[in-house]
Parts: C-alpha cells; sequence; structure tokens
C-alpha cells in the first residue's frame, strides 16, 4: 500500500512542487543525486572510485517529448564521456541510458542512432554502456535495441526487473558469454497481469532469476540492498563457482554505503548507481517507492529543517 501511495506522488504536479519548494528538500536530494551538472558528476565518481567502487552514471530525464530534447541528452552524455576519459575515471566508469529520454516513445529509430552514438563515444572513452529498462510497455522495444547495438558493441549492458513475470525467460535468454545483465526489483507500477504484486513474490522472483544468471555464462549484475538477497548471491556465487571477477553488486548512490564497502573489502566489485541532473523527482520517488525504509531518512531531513 505504502508503495502505491509514493508511486502515485511520483506522478502529481502538485506534489512535485510542494517538494520542491520545501525547505528540506535539498539535503534530502543531495543525499541521494549527485548534482546538477556535469561537473558534480565528474567530481562524486572521481569519489567514489577513489574508494574502490565501480560507478554506472544516469542523466536524469525521461520525459523527452521532441527531437531536439533528445538530441541534446545525447549530447550531455557525450560530453560526459569525455569528461570521464579525461579525468582518467575510465574503465570503472560508465554510464546508464534511458531509451525513452532519447526518443524511444516517438520514434524508435532515432533513440537507436542517439544510443549508438553514444555507445561508440562509451567505446573510445573505453568504458561501457548499459541501457535502463523502464515500464513493461518498453520491454520489447528496449531489448530490440540491445540486440541491434550488441552487433556493434557487444559490451552493453541490459536490465531485467525480477519483478516482471516474464524476466525468467529473459534471463535464459541474456545469460550468453560476455552478456552483461543488472538484475534489480523494479521501481514502476504495473498491472497484476504482468507483474508480481506482493515483495515476497517479487524477492522469490529475484532469486530464480539470479540463479539463472549465475548459472549461466554472462557477467551478472545484481542489483540490491536487501541484507538477505546480498547473502543469497553470496551463497549462491558460491555454489556456481563464481569468482568475484565474474559477476558484481551494485547499489544506489547513498543507499547503504556501509554495505557498499563491506562489500569491496570481501573481495566483490561494487558499482554505485550515480544519478544527476536537474530532474530529479521522479528518480527520487521511485526510490522510496522501491525501498519505503528510505522514507525514515525523507522525515528525519523534514523534522530537523522545522
Amino acid at each position: 500500500m505504502l508503495r502505491s501511495v509514493i508511486l502515485a506522488a511520483s506522478r502529481s504536479t502538485r506534489f512535485e512542487r510542494l517538494v520542491e519548494t520545501a525547505p528540506f528538500t535539498r539535503d534530502v536530494v543531495r543525499r541521494f543525486v549527485a548534482g546538477i551538472s556535469t561537473d558534480d558528476a565528474l567530481r562524486a565518481t572521481r569519489a567514489l572510485v577513489a574508494d574502490g567502487l565501480a560507478v554506472s552514471i544516469d542523466h536524469l530525464g525521461e520525459d523527452t517529448v521532441g527531437g531536439d530534447q533528445a538530441t541534446a541528452v545525447r549530447d550531455e552524455y557525450l560530453r560526459l564521456l569525455a569528461g570521464l576519459a579525461e579525468a582518467g575515471l575510465t574503465p570503472p566508469a560508465e554510464v546508464s541510458v534511458k531509451l525513452s529520454a532519447l526518443g524511444q516513445k516517438f520514434d524508435e529509430r532515432l533513440a537507436r542512432e542517439n544510443a549508438h552514438a553514444i555507445c561508440a563515444a562509451a567505446a573510445a572513452a573505453g568504458t561501457t554502456v548499459t541501457l535502463d529498462m523502464e515500464d513493461h510497455t518498453t520491454t520489447d522495444s528496449t531489448l530490440d535495441i540491445l540486440a541491434e547495438l550488441r552487433k556493434d558493441f557487444p559490451g552493453t549492458g541490459a536490465v531485467l526487473q525480477a519483478y516482471l513475470r516474464r524476466t525468467e525467460s529473459d534471463c535464459r535468454e541474456l545469460a550468453t558469454p560476455g552478456s552483461r545483465v543488472r538484475l534489480c526489483k523494479g521501481a514502476y507500477s504495473e498491472p497484476e497481469s504482468v507483474a508480481y504484486q506482493s515483495a515476497r513474490e517479487v524477492d522469490k522472483s529475484y532469486v530464480r532469476c539470479l540463479n539463472i544468471l549465475l548459472s549461466g555464462s554472462g557477467y551478472p549484475m545484481l542489483a540490491t540492498h536487501d541484507p538477505r538477497l546480498i547473502a543469497i548471491t553470496e551463497d549462491r556465487a558460491r555454489w556456481f563457482d563464481r569468482a568475484p571477477s565474474e559477476f558484481e553488486f551494485q547499489l544506489l548512490y547513498g543507499v547503504r554505503p556501509d554495505e557498499q564497502t563491506r562489500l569491496v573489502e570481501a573481495g566483490h566489485t561494487v558499482r554505485v548507481y550515480l544519478p544527476y541532473g536537474t530532474d530529479w523527482y521522479g528518480y527520487l520517488m521511485r526510490r522510496l517507492a522501491e525501498r519505503p525504509a528510505n522514507l525514515a531518512f525523507f522525515a528525519r531531513a523534514v523534522a530537523t529543517r522545522r
């Protein structure tokens, strides 16, 4: 119920204005978002890499409605990748890209061309791209574009969401040699016909999917903050004789930093998902919906700013 309420708030322009103008918002956002500029993203990335963490950087913005806007998003990623290369932050730092921000919802060919340009820039910078997954209506399109991009850039990463009923099948198809696959729970509001609704069902699906990925020949990227799922992943990796270099954990910027450090010290690769940009509201609300425990931090920030 709480998750549904938060997701509904993420679509409310009235609530968005309320949050944006609240005096405590800046400190809350700063914990989960690197900043608004390319320089902010580079600064945060440099600090994370210095701590032994890998990074996947996401330029926030999904509501692209025209070609000029999609081109601007592409150009921002090109600037970011050039900056990462110049700063010597690759290959530990890669980028995550939402195809909707590149024009997917109104011109799939444009989105494919923009994504191809970003992948080419990433390759030139010595790093990779991961295509973020969004709501279920874009899953087939995203996987089709992924297949096209992998012809030229085989290291392009995929994202699969455990709450979708189809994901076990997608895991089997993508658990192939060299295939980088991020498995997450999923953070969009989806109908019961396509997605599991209870946390227990989603967790069970996550475990089934991670078993498929860890038993396959690809490179699994396990994105979760759930202590029980992290422990299960460590156990299953040992069961499938996966060396620490053969998979990685992924956690969000600002969430469970002590656990990120623990995993690194245990010899694991840990990649931090690092967002930046002005369109932080939808991202923040989905993070709260995905892990409602983050509301406690939000509430403390409210209390201390009154």
